[in-house]
């Protein structure tokens, strides 16, 4: 599949967005959203795995299991307001990766870390990080950042 990049209007909204959720899917297609913290470099979206409590102790997450199975996944980037001329979303899908290290892995970790302040403090080298491979983009609604 041939990766794409995200429009620079698509880009300056999805960069404005603090959170986006992202959608997984297990091998018989039982879908898992979850709100995720992200960071966009070129072609790729990323997320960490970090240490805020969600598990049981030595069984991976749901969403981690899913991309093992099924690397097919959804994130969207939305804005909602009472204003409803205010309303927009990105989607992209792709192909998700799960990254155990490499400069890959680094450079995404400093990514996520520059966007939000709460990782610095965090410890995530040794954490997973899911890249998500764009392949279709979507968009809808007004995705003016001064909106």
């Amino acid at each position: 599949m041939t990766k794409l990049k995200l429009a620079p209007e698509d880009r300056a909204f999805v960069d404005a967005q603090p959170v986006a959720r992202l959608a997984t899917a297990d091998k018989d297609g039982v879908p898992h959203v979850v709100p995720i913290c992200f960071f966009v470099q070129t072609d790729t979206l990323y997320v960490t795995v970090d240490r805020k409590p969600k598990r049981t102790a030595g069984r991976p997450l749901k969403r981690l299991r899913n991309i093992a199975e099924n690397p097919n996944v959804c994130v969207i980037v939305d804005r909602y307001d009472a204003d409803w001329s205010r309303l927009g979303w990105v989607m992209v899908r792709g192909q998700a990766e799960i990254l155990e290290g490499g400069d890959e892995h680094a450079a995404a970790q400093a990514g996520l870390a520059a966007r939000y302040p709460q990782y610095r403090d965090m410890s995530l080298k040794a954490l997973p990080v899911i890249a998500v491979r764009i392949v279709y983009i979507a968009r809808w609604g007004n995705l003016s950042v001064n909106a």
